[in-house]
């Protein structure tokens, strides 16, 4: 754990935290546990959490949960309720509170502020499955024709309304310059950019290790691309390993290619591992920024990433490992083939993880609270 740096004092500010949802620890999860241990005092709102799923600092926390918590099965259905999320957040209560910070990448950052407070989001991204990637989560091949349908006019709904509600928040803060370009342009409003938090004080390298899988580790969704990097180990014959879970996991498992293992999920001293003997680490899908490849990077092993979203702000083509213009299984086989044959620099890769470190985030982070909460009236908004 990274020494916290502390925030400037806000004196007698009342703190509340929103995040959408809180089933597993991912990199959403992983900045809003940091965010927690800047502001101890503040209250965590969420639309359902499974206390199982959290770190123990999450879980102390003990998050108010809205209505979605109480619905049949939504502890794994939870996705199907999201034509209810815009009710359920606007039911949150926040009277009370000075200061608003949302973690976002659905509804949180819509919550209803009173006239006092002031709201900061950190925003992962503009909800990509109501604006731009309908079909990779309901399309017909995914949920079938009847269900693709019946959400279509309810994703349109819902993405109106996201931009509607876009005026609640005072200031936007983006994960990486790749997000702050969707924020322009879904919600037409500017946003500093703080890169999410990597904890490279765990994530080291060793000399000891080599080789032996290329490795991806992502939650199993559509947008992530894994069938293409599947394809591409079986193009390169190579083996791969896949750390993570999710919905698509049981079509993944059904393509049934030779040297591809599924791990699901495990623990950080294990993804430790996983990562030190990865030949390299691939991200086949378009990122809002991307943790693994961070991860990966700070313990000295090189990435394999699609040129497009954050990876282009996180790898150096060449240094920290390759870009891939062409999302093709043909293009990733080529890259996993060239990244066989060239030597990388454990070090140098490791210098350029140290930029997204946990410190970093923390002191960036509280630095755009204060400066907000100090804000005269007419400079507090962006």
């Amino acid at each position: 754990m990274p020494n916290v740096v502390p925030p400037p004092p806000l004196r007698s500010h009342r703190i509340a935290l929103v995040h959408d949802w809180l089933t597993g620890m991912r990199g959403g999860e992983r900045a809003l546990e940091a965010i927690c241990r800047l502001y101890p005092d503040a209250t965590l709102f969420t639309l359902l959490h499974r206390a199982e799923m959290l770190s123990s600092l999450l879980k102390q926390r003990n998050p108010h949960a809205s209505f979605i918590q109480r619905m049949p099965l939504s502890n794994r259905l939870y996705r199907y309720y999201l034509p209810l999320f815009p009710i359920a957040i606007e039911q949150f209560d926040f009277d009370r509170f000075d200061i608003i910070i949302s973690t976002s990448h659905c509804a949180a950052k819509s919550v209803v502020k009173p006239g006092r407070a002031r709201h900061l989001c950190y925003c992962f991204t503009p909800m990509r499955y109501a604006w731009d990637q309908f079909d990779a989560y309901f399309g017909p091949d995914r949920i079938g024709p009847t269900g693709s349908a019946l959400l279509r006019p309810a994703l349109r709904r819902l993405a109106r309304w996201d931009a509607n509600t876009a005026g609640r928040v005072d200031r936007y803060i983006a994960i990486s310059q790749y997000v702050a370009g969707r924020i322009r342009r879904y919600y037409n409003r500017p946003a500093a950019v703080v890169y999410p938090p990597v904890n490279t004080d765990f994530f080291q390298p060793t000399a000891a290790d080599s080789g032996r899988a290329f490795l991806i580790v992502s939650a199993l969704v559509p947008y992530k691309r894994i069938e293409l990097a599947i394809e591409a180990c079986r193009l390169a014959n190579v083996p791969l390993r896949i750390v993570g879970d999710g919905p698509e996991r049981s079509r993944l498992r059904q393509l049934r290619v030779p040297g591809v293992k599924f791990l699901g999920t495990i623990d950080n001293e294990e993804l430790l591992k996983e990562y030190r003997q990865a030949i390299a680490v691939i991200l086949p899908g378009e990122e809002e920024f991307g943790i693994a490849p961070v991860e990966a990077q700070a313990c000295g092993r090189p990435v394999i990433a699609l040129n497009r979203g954050g990876a282009r702000e996180t790898v150096i083509p060449g240094v920290t490992g390759l870009l891939v213009d062409e999302d093709s299984p043909e293009a990733f086989a080529q890259a996993l083939r060239r990244t066989q044959e060239l030597e990388f620099d454990p070090t140098a890769i490791r210098q350029n993880a140290l930029r997204f470190s946990e410190d970093r985030f923390l002191s960036n982070i509280s630095r755009q609270v204060a400066n907000m909460a100090s804000a005269p009236s007419e400079e507090a908004r962006w």
